[in-house]
């Protein structure tokens, strides 16, 4: 199913998919998502804005959190493509 931005950010309610978790490794300082058979190590902010990927908010309410975390950051433009490019990935559903 092809959701266009404009859709997905009044009707997406992103969330980790099932096979998927979030962990923080202390030893090495980082966010990492562990996946079957896989561990990708995330960069600058990514955790955060997957940690508000609970399945109860819209993409446009993510934003809008961000942007009050983050005043002056792009996350307006940022945030939708990232959460895009980690559904294509398979991460969210």
């Amino acid at each position: 199913m092809t959701v266009t931005a404009s859709a997905s950010a009044t009707e997406w309610r992103p969330a980790l998919a099932r096979s998927v978790v979030l962990r923080h490794d202390r030893v090495r300082r980082t966010d990492l998502l562990v996946l079957p058979e896989r561990v990708v190590v995330l960069a600058g902010r990514a955790a955060e804005v997957l940690r508000l990927c609970d399945g109860r908010r819209h993409v446009d309410e993510i934003v809008e959190e961000l942007a009050a975390r983050f005043p002056g950051a792009p996350v307006a433009a940022e945030v939708p493509r990232f959460l895009h490019r980690v559904r294509e990935e398979g991460w969210l559903r």
